[in-house]
């Protein structure tokens, strides 16, 4: 139900709008003058303000002032006896939504109103549609601790470069999202993004995987068909799990880095490609190197620059932040009210040791969400997490 704030020094007004508002089943609060109306306006998310300009102590137009700078998506109607079209128009300058003029026609008051509340509807409709695409995106770093700021600051000084990126990172911590971020914030943003996990891909196809093949290369070679790298021509390629990559993988890699250009499986034309590589891995490459596991030239044409995404446990004062993130997001991918949460049970969940890092997080809120009432404690957390 509707609440509505009425501002007016006139009783009798006060008393009629009241009478007339809560007859079509809206809830009317009251205010005498412009000092208290503009306390009520802050104290409290009104849908609709109705104000008289002429008033003791604040006028109407010092209110809408204010309440525009603290709360602009609030429809604020001015209501007046001493209406002129000059007064309409500074109304309307500083943020009103309608102007109407005393004696009041009710019928247009009420559609006045009516309007307002579908157009605060539409507000909070976009509002919510904003955060499910960027809850669908999933690219946002979430969190404020010294070491996850430090990611997102080197994220802002080394994206608007073609600067190749080796990130690393234990499992879960969200290497994909620095991936991510780097592209977006790039001028290849307008690009394709092309991720391949190198883990996932058996050796023997990596590199028809990455390179593309003729037809008739191989057996079930029957077209041909583009690689990752063509398909990223212009944009990024991702290259996740690199320290999985076969020794011969590696090898084309590094050409390519090199030379800008590659071959297909199966063919003999060059063909150049553009393309900024990032590249992560949740493995020690250096040992690897020392063990003849990853090629030591193809580590330095990827690690121009280094980003080490922290663990979980080295963020722990992100948690808080994190978990209303993942409420909100879970809540609205299963359309459901967002869940609340007790501050004892956040405090338990930042001593708890997260050893999968983010993607176990997300699993424990989501298990919380399934398995709990609607407001989560600190006995659900020792229960279900």
């Amino acid at each position: 139900m509707a609440t509505i704030l009425v501002i007016d020094d006139e009783r009798g007004i006060r008393n009629t709008l009241t009478e007339i508002l809560e007859y079509e089943k809206f809830t009317v609060e009251t205010a005498e003058d412009g000092d208290d109306g503009l306390k009520k306006a802050i104290s409290k998310d009104y849908d609709v303000i109705l104000c008289d300009i002429k008033m003791p102590k604040r006028d109407g137009m010092e209110v809408l002032e204010a309440v525009q700078l603290k709360k602009p998506d609030i429809p604020f109607v001015v209501i007046t006896g001493h209406g002129t079209v000059d007064t309409a128009v500074e109304a309307l300058k500083k943020g009103a939504y309608d102007f109407i003029e005393k004696p009041l026609d009710l019928n247009r008051l009420l559609v006045t109103v009516r309007n307002a509340l579908d157009k605060n509807s539409l507000v909070e409709e976009t509002k919510q549609l904003k955060k499910k695409i960027q809850t669908k995106g999933g690219t946002e770093i979430i969190g404020e601790s010294t070491a996850i700021t430090e990611v997102k600051e080197m994220i802002s000084k080394v994206a608007p470069t073609d600067a190749r990126v080796l990130i690393t990172g234990s499992n879960g911590t969200g290497k994909e999202l620095v991936a991510k971020q780097l592209h977006e914030q790039s001028d290849r943003a307008k690009g394709t993004f092309i991720e391949v996990n190198c883990a996932a891909i058996p050796s023997e196809l990596i590199e028809s995987e990455l390179f593309g093949h003729e037809k008739g290369a191989f057996t079930s070679a029957v077209k041909q068909r583009k690689g990752k790298f063509e398909q990223a021509n212009g944009g990024t390629l991702f290259l996740d799990e690199i320290g999985d990559m076969s020794q011969s993988a590696q090898a084309k890699v590094l050409r390519a880095l090199q030379e800008n250009r590659i071959t297909r499986v199966g063919g003999d034309k060059e063909i150049p490609v553009n393309v900024r590589v990032l590249a992560a891995t949740n493995k020690d490459l250096k040992k690897a190197i020392d063990n003849g596991e990853f090629r030591e030239d193809l580590y330095h044409r990827l690690c121009v620059i280094h980003i080490k995404v922290p663990s979980l446990n080295d963020r722990t004062e992100d948690i808080p932040l994190l978990t209303d993130f993942f409420l909100d997001k879970i809540c609205t991918e299963q359309g459901i009210a967002k869940k609340s949460i007790e501050k004892a049970a956040v405090t338990l969940l930042q001593k708890k040791n997260w050893t999968g890092n983010i993607r176990e997080f997300r699993n424990v809120i989501e298990r919380l969400i399934i398995l709990s009432p609607t407001t989560i404690s600190k006995e659900d957390v020792i229960k279900y997490a």
